[in-house]
């Protein structure tokens, strides 16, 4: 790689990670709700995808099944979701949103899209577009 490319790709990098720490940062600074953004990413897979097993939570949220078991614990307790035998197959447990986990992601959504319009209001809908589709095409790039 080139000297300038390389320089390049650094200093993106750096701005990556602070705009992911900026990010954090607004979240945890304006957060009410008493959960982290992985509580809110589990209840809208659970949401939009339906009762999962924690295996599956874990592939999507890119953590692991121990790391599930935390989030999910916090979560029984708040009544958002619940931990249901399957019908199927009684060794594998099933994790439903609740109604009450439903209303808790409509709130945090209010949270998000302010939180979302802070940081990156300024920007128009084509200039995202081409933002996710830069780092899609990083995220697929099959010569790893």
């Amino acid at each position: 790689m080139d000297p300038q490319k390389q320089q390049s790709i650094s200093a993106l990098f750096e701005t990556v990670t602070s705009l992911e720490r900026k990010l954090m940062n607004e979240w945890n600074q304006h957060n009410e709700l008493g959960f982290s953004k992985s509580h809110i990413l589990l209840l809208r897979f659970l949401a939009n995808e339906g009762p999962k097993r924690p295996s599956a939570i874990a592939e999507h949220l890119k953590v692991t099944t121990g790391g599930v078991t935390v989030l999910t614990t916090k979560l029984i307790k708040a009544g958002l979701v619940e931990r249901k035998q399957n019908e199927v197959d009684r060794r594998a447990a099933l994790i439903h949103i609740t109604d009450a986990g439903y209303e808790m992601l409509d709130t945090a959504q209010s949270h998000v899209d302010t939180l979302f319009d802070k940081l990156f209001g300024m920007l128009t809908t084509e200039e995202i577009d081409t933002l996710r589709t830069i780092f899609n095409k990083c995220l697929l790039d099959k010569r790893n």
